[in-house]
């Protein structure tokens, strides 16, 4: 199950967003080790010399490859209307907890990250595939996390056309789960998440801060391929365990 969070943030002008991180729940990962498995058992059949197995690969234009794109793209619309729902969710709730009269609301962003799509670059049609990246085509509105306990991105895109129209998706890890855990104390990740509203739990230490690289140098180094419109800093972080 991949990790989701949720954050009540505000911008440099006090503007409050919300904002969430979910994807298909897990759905996209059996889809994606059904298909590795079609892939690899093709390539004993046609004893394929591979330097690996998990090269092994579906040929665009076969049922096989037909019905592994359809069943992706299936996914990858779940995981965007999941959002929606939850977003409708958690804004509904804000505004009760406000005693507000409906949700008020001026702009919503839905970005995808780690997905596949067809798409055209130089004349050529190419499947692109973004692992741990978002699209930033001129103009497209994205949005960049850091951690639980660092600032988030809204941007546009400049649509740099050597990175295909991509940029980073947030910060990357620096530490896995397991090394996190093995190197940072609950004393630690306190500290991190002063003046930040969470679920004081042991769950979170993997989710450290620490564990992840500087956002900020991140958004430095991307500066040819997106454009800051906002810098929001969290004020609750309500994580998944």
């Amino acid at each position: 199950m991949e990790n989701h969070f949720i954050e009540v943030s505000a911008d440099e002008h006090q503007r409050v967003w919300l904002f969430l991180h979910s994807g298909s729940r897990g759905v996209g990962n059996r889809i994606a080790q059904k298909h590795i498995a079609i892939a690899q058992q093709r390539a004993r059949d046609e004893h394929l010399d591979l330097p690996d197995r998990d090269l092994a690969w579906l040929d665009e234009g076969t049922p096989e490859f037909d019905r592994y794109v359809a069943e992706l793209r299936w996914a990858q619309h779940f995981a965007l209307l999941n959002r929606e729902e939850m977003m409708d969710r958690v804004a509904d709730a804000l505004a009760q907890h406000m005693r507000a009269d409906g949700t008020p609301e001026q702009e919503r962003i839905n970005c995808h990250h780690n997905f596949t799509q067809q798409e055209r670059h130089d004349g050529v049609d190419l499947w692109v595939t973004r692992k741990g990246a978002i699209e930033a085509r001129k103009g497209q509105d994205g949005l960049i996390p850091g951690s639980m306990g660092t600032a988030s991105y809204v941007v546009v895109g400049r649509g740099n056309p050597d990175s295909l129209n991509s940029s980073p998706h947030g910060a990357g890890r620096v530490h896995s789960r397991g090394s996190a855990r093995r190197t940072f104390t609950r004393a630690q990740l306190e500290r991190a998440m002063e003046g930040i509203e969470w679920r004081h739990s042991d769950a979170f230490l993997d989710e450290i801060p620490a564990a992840y690289k500087d956002v900020d140098v991140v958004m430095r180094d991307a500066e040819d391929l997106v454009e800051i419109r906002h810098t929001l800093h969290q004020l609750v972080n309500v994580k998944g365990d």
